[in-house]
C-alpha cells in the first residue's frame, strides 16, 4: 500500500512556493502534507495532495518541473521509539530510506534566518505560533 506524492523543483526565492500554493488553492487542491528542502539556488518540495493528477496538471501549466512518485505512509503511535522501530525494521531488511517527512500538515516547522522577524510577520497576519509544550499537548491522544 502506498500514497502518491508530487516532487517539484522550485527556485529558492521569496514567493515562489507561495505561487505554487496559490495555484493549488485557485484550483481547489488541498495539501495534506509537504516537505521542502533547500539546496542553494533551488529546492525540492514534495506534496501529498487530495488530487494528485490535477495538481500535476496545474504545476505543468505553470512550467514547473514536477513528477509523481509512490511512497509509503506509516501511521505511528505518538510514543517513544516508534520512529526508531520503523527505521530499524527497514535497516534489518537491508532497506535504505532515501528521505522521509511527516504528514501533519496543520503544524509546520519553518527554518528562516530571522526567527523574530518571521514570528512577528506571521503573528501580524493572524497565525498562531506553537511551542514545544503546545505541540506535545496536541499530539497526546491524537488519532487519524
Amino acid at each position: 500500500m502506498s500514497i502518491t506524492q508530487i516532487s517539484v523543483f522550485v527556485e529558492s526565492k521569496p514567493g515562489h512556493m507561495g505561487r505554487v500554493l496559490g495555484a493549488f488553492s485557485a484550483n481547489g487542491i488541498n495539501v495534506h502534507g509537504f516537505s521542502a528542502s533547500d539546496t542553494g539556488e533551488y529546492g525540492i518540495v514534495r506534496f501529498v495532495v487530495d488530487d494528485t493528477d490535477r495538481a500535476l496538471e496545474v504545476l505543468q501549466s505553470m512550467g514547473s518541473a514536477a513528477r509523481k512518485t509512490e511512497v509509503l505512509c506509516v501511521k505511528l503511535d505518538d510514543s517513544v521509539g516508534q520512529l526508531q522501530k520503523v527505521m530499524e525494521t527497514l535497516a534489518e531488511a537491508k532497506l535504505n530510506v532515501a528521505y522521509c517527512y511527516s504528514l501533519a500538515s496543520t503544524y509546520i516547522a519553518l527554518s528562516v534566518r530571522d526567527l523574530p522577524g518571521a514570528e512577528a510577520a506571521l503573528q501580524a497576519a493572524g497565525m498562531n505560533m506553537v511551542d514545544n509544550a503546545d505541540l506535545a499537548n496536541f499530539m497526546v491522544g491524537e488519532t487519524m
